[in-house]
C-alpha cells in the first residue's frame, strides 16, 4: 500500500522521522508537501495513532497516466469502482492539487469533475440515487494529484482528525495555533532535545493563550500518542478494510508507552496568560488532553517572573507572544523590546524560543538568534527564532572571550594594503561625520572605490553594522589577489570604524540583469532597524544584494517629505516603499505603491507597520508590472515617484530598459498627473540620456547635484534625477 503523509512547508523532515520511527516503511520519498512511502494497515495505524506533525495521511488506490483533457479524467474517474467504498446515503469531498498540467486553467475545476466522476459512477450502480457533497464534515474524502499528464486519485485514510486532537475548547478568542504547527515549533525546540529517559527540562510558556504549546509539549513529554487524546474517529474506520481488532492493538500499544513514561519522567511544564478567560480555556483544554496534572497553569503576567521563581535550574520557553490585534498596542516594538528584557533579567541561563508571524519583530529583541526555522501558519510565513540567555558571568565571559580575539586581530600590523585603506577611510569619516551628525544621518557611505586596487562600496548603518560590497574583478586579476584585497578591505574597516567584524556583511557585485538581481543569497531573515528623516527602516544584510534601502536616495526621500503635504502620491518601482513612508510622514493624503515583487511589498508593508502608518486605509499597495499599472489607471496624482531599475524580465511582460522604455514610462506617468502636479525622476543608468521628446514635451529639470550627498560626492556610480512638469497651455482671446 502507498500513501502520502501531508506535511507543513518547512516541516517535511519532521515527518519523515515519524515515518520511519512508527510507520515501518519501505521506499520512503520526500517532497515538497510530505512524505510518500510504501507500508501494511498496521504500519498506517500506528503513523496514524502517533504523528504529531504530519495533518493528514492519504491513500494512494488508483492512477492513470496520458490524461489529456479533464473529460479524459472525468471519464478515468468513472473507471474507478467507487461502490466499493461509499452508498448514495454517504457525503463526499473532493479536493485537488495540480502541478504543471496543461490542459488546467482552473484546479477547482478538476475537482468539479472528479466529484461528478465518481457522482456519476454512484448513480449509475445504484439506480439514479447519488451521494451528496458535504465540505465541512464529508463521510468520504478524495484527492487527486495531477502531475502533467499523470493523476492519483488518493482517498482520505485519516480525515481531519488527524491534525485535530479535539481538546480545543471553542471560545470567542483570536484563533489559537494549530497542534500540528505547535508541535512541530516544540520538536524544533531545545527543549525537546532535553528529553531523556527520565527526564525533561522546565518548561515555560509565559504568553500561554489558549494552551496550545503547553499541551503538545505535555502530550510529548508523556509519550501520549496523539491519537490517544478522546474519543477520536478516523476516516479508514468507514472504510471496507477497516481492521478492529489490529487498531485495538496498536491503541494498546500507545497506551502502555504512555503509562511507561509518566511513570518514568518528570515533567514540569508551566503556562501562564494575563488573561482570565484563556487561562480558564487552557485549563479545560488540559483537561479534556488528558494532561491536567502535567501542566501548572496560572492568571500571571508574562513580565512579572523574576530571577530564581523556578530555583536554580535551567529551564526552556517557548511562546508566541501576542502581537497585532492581539496585543492591543500600537507599539509593538516596544512590547517585543519588553520581552527581550525580561528574558535577560529573569531567565539567565535558559533556552527559549519566541514563534512570531514577522521575522522582523526579533529586530526589537536585544539577543541574537542562534538560529532560525520557517513555519506556514496557514498562508502567513512565520519565524521561531532559538536564543541562548546567557547568565550575567556567561555574558561577561563571552564578551571578554570576543575581547581577546579582537584585541588578538587589531595588534597585528597592517599590511601596506589595508594601512592605505585605512587611511582613507579615517580621512574619510573626518569629513564625514561631523556633516552627517549635524544633518542627523546615521546611515551613509564612507567608501566608493576611493582606490582602483580596492574597488568595493562600504556603507556604515547606524555606527553598529557595515555593508561592505565588493565590484566583482574583472577575470585577468589573479584571485588570490581578490581575497587578499577582500581580506585587507574588511580588517581595514573593523580598525577605522570600530565596529567588530561579525557585524561587517560582505557581498560581490557583478553586472547582473533581469531576476537575478532581486535573487536571495541566503534565508536568514534577519531585519535590523535604522532610521532617517524621522522613520524606521527595515534593513536586511544578508539575505539580498542590496539592504532594503538605497542611501544615495536619501536627499530625494528628505524632498518629498517637504513637499507631500496635501498630496496624493504615487510611488512606481517602489521596491521597500522608503519613499513612500516619507511621503505619509510629510503629510501625503493618499498613497499608492507598486511593484511586482511581492518579497518587497511584503518588506514595505512591514515597514509601514514599525512605524504605525495604516496600511488599510489611505495607504494602498500593488502587485503590479508597472507598465501595465500605469496603462490600465485612471487615478490622479499630485506627486509621483519613479526610480525604475535599469534593466529587467519577468515571464509575464517584456524586458524593461531604462534607456530604451523610458519614454512610453514618462508618458504613460504624467498622464496620471495632475495638472500642477511634480514628478521626480531618478535612474542609476550612468549612461542615461533623456529623450528629446520628453524635453520637449514637458519641463524638464535635471536636479543632480542637489540630490547627492556629501558622502556621495566622490562615487563614480551615482544615480541621475529630473524634475518634470506639465506645460502649461495659455488660451489668449483677441479683441478683434
Amino acid at each position: 500500500m502507498i500513501f502520502f503523509a501531508c506535511s507543513g512547508t518547512n516541516q517535511a523532515d519532521l515527518v519523515k522521522d515519524e515515518v520511519i520511527l512508527y510507520a515501518n516503511a519501505e521506499e520512503i520519498r520526500v517532497t515538497r508537501g510530505g512524505v510518500e512511502f510504501k507500508s501494511d494497515l498496521r504500519g498506517a495505524y500506528n503513523f496514524v495513532m502517533n504523528s504529531r506533525v504530519s495533518s493528514r495521511l492519504l491513500l494512494a488506490s488508483y492512477h492513470d497516466e496520458g490524461l489529456r483533457s479533464a473529460d479524459e479524467l472525468y471519464e478515468a474517474t468513472m473507471g474507478i469502482p467507487w461502490e466499493d467504498y461509499i452508498t448514495p446515503e454517504c457525503t463526499i469531498k473532493v479536493t485537488e492539487t495540480v502541478i504543471s498540467c496543461p490542459y488546467v486553467d482552473n484546479s477547482h475545476f478538476i475537482s468539479l469533475r472528479v466529484k461528478d466522476g465518481i457522482v456519476d459512477r454512484i448513480r449509475e450502480k445504484f439506480d439514479g440515487k447519488r451521494p451528496d457533497v458535504d465540505t465541512e464534515n464529508p463521510y468520504f474524502t478524495v484527492h487527486v494529484h495531477i502531475h502533467k499528464d499523470t493523476a492519483i486519485w488518493y482517498i482520505d485514510f485519516s480525515g481531519e482528525g488527524m491534525s485535530r486532537r479535539g481538546y480545543k475548547v471553542e471560545n470567542n478568542l483570536d484563533v489559537s495555533m494549530k497542534e500540528y504547527l505547535a508541535a512541530s515549533l516544540v520538536m524544533r525546540s531545545d527543549w525537546k532535545k532535553s528529553i531523556t529517559e527520565d527526564k525533561a527540562g522546565i518548561l515555560l510558556d509565559p504568553f500561554g493563550g489558549t494552551g496550545t504549546i503547553a499541551i503538545e509539549a505535555a502530550l510529548m513529554a508523556s509519550d501520549t500518542a496523539p491519537g490517544l487524546v478522546g474519543d477520536r474517529e478516523f476516516a479508514f474506520m468507514h472504510l471496507p478494510s477497516f481492521d478492529k481488532e489490529l487498531w485495538e492493538s496498536v491503541k494498546a500499544e500507545a497506551e502502555k508507552r504512555r503509562d511507561e513514561a509518566r511513570e518514568r519522567r518528570d515533567i514540569r511544564i508551566y503556562a501562564s496568560d494575563i488573561s482570565g478567560k484563556a487561562v480558564s480555556i487552557m485549563r479545560e483544554s488540559a483537561i479534556k488532553a488528558g494532561v491536567s496534572d502535567l501542566i501548572s497553569i496560572d492568571e500571571k503576567d508574562a513580565f512579572s517572573y523574576k530571577e530564581g521563581d523556578f530555583g536554580d535550574e535551567r529551564g526552556f520557553i517557548i511562546t508566541d507572544p501576542p502581537y497585532g490585534v492581539r496585543m492591543k498596542s500600537d507599539d509593538i516594538g516596544s512590547f517585543y523590546e519588553k520581552i527581550g528584557d525580561e528574558l535577560q533579567s529573569a531567565f539567565k541561563g535558559w533556552k527559549a524560543t519566541l514563534f512570531a508571524p514577522e521575522s522582523e519583530l526579533f529586530s526589537y529583541i536585544p539577543m541574537k538568534p542562534e538560529r532560525t526555522n520557517t513555519f506556514y501558519n496557514g498562508p502567513i510565513e512565520c519565524q521561531a527564532a532559538h536564543y541562548t540567555i546567557y547568565t550575567d558571568e556567561e555574558r561577561e565571559e563571552q564578551r571578554e572571550k570576543n575581547l581577546r580575539k579582537k584585541e588578538e586581530r587589531l595588534s597585528k600590523p597592517l599590511s601596506p594594503g589595508s594601512e592605505m585603506v585605512y587611511n582613507r577611510l579615517l580621512k574619510n569619516l573626518s569629513k564625514l561625520k561631523g556633516e552627517m551628525e549635524k544633518e542627523g544621518v546615521t546611515s551613509y557611505r564612507i567608501y566608493d572605490a576611493d582606490m582602483k586596487e580596492y574597488n568595493a562600496a562600504i556603507d556604515m548603518y547606524e555606527g553598529k553594522w557595515i555593508n561592505l560590497s565588493e565590484y566583482k574583478s574583472p577575470p585577468e586579476i589573479p584571485q588570490e589577489d581578490t581575497e587578499r584585497r577582500l581580506e585587507e578591505l574588511v580588517l581595514a574597516t573593523e580598525r577605522a570604524t570600530g565596529i567588530d567584524i561579525e557585524n561587517i556583511f560582505v557581498k560581490v557585485r557583478s553586472s547582473m540583469k533581469g531576476k537575478s538581481q532581486y535573487e536571495k543569497l541566503a534565508s536568514k531573515n534577519h531585519f535590523n532597524i535604522i532610521h532617517e528623516n524621522g522613520l524606521n527602516v527595515l534593513v536586511n544584510f544578508t539575505d539580498y544584494l542590496d539592504t532594503g534601502i538605497f542611501l544615495d536616495h536619501r536627499p530625494i526621500r528628505k524632498y518629498i517629505q517637504e513637499i507631500s503635504g496635501g498630496k496624493r502620491f504615487l510611488n512606481l518601482f517602489s521596491y521597500t516603499a522608503t519613499a513612500t513612508l516619507n511621503a505619509i510622514k510629510g503629510g501625503a493624503i493618499s498613497t499608492v505603491s507598486v511593484d511586482a515583487s511581492s518579497t518587497y511589498l511584503d518588506w514595505a508593508i512591514e515597514n509601514m507597520k514599525i512605524n504605525s502608518f495604516p496600511t488599510t486605509i489611505r495607504n494602498f499597495f500593488y502587485k503590479s508590472d508597472v507598465m501595465e499599472y500605469l496603462a490600465n489607471s485612471f487615478d490622479r496624482y499630485d506627486l509621483i515617484f519613479c526610480d525604475p531599475p535599469t534593466f529587467s524580465n519577468s515571464k509575464s511582460r517584456n524586458t524593461f530598459d531604462v534607456q530604451r522604455d523610458h519614454r512610453k514610462l514618462i508618458h504613460r506617468a504624467m498622464r496620471l498627473l495632475s495638472k500642477s502636479g511634480l514628478m521626480i525622476f531618478s535612474t542609476n543608468f550612468t549612461k542615461f540620456k533623456m529623450d528629446e521628446e520628453i524635453l520637449d514635451e514637458y519641463y524638464v529639470k535635471d536636479i543632480t547635484p542637489e540630490t547627492i550627498g556629501v558622502d556621495y560626492e566622490n562615487s563614480p556610480k551615482i544615480h541621475k534625477c529630473y524634475l518634470i512638469r506639465k506645460k502649461v497651455k495659455v488660451n489668449i482671446r483677441r479683441k478683434w
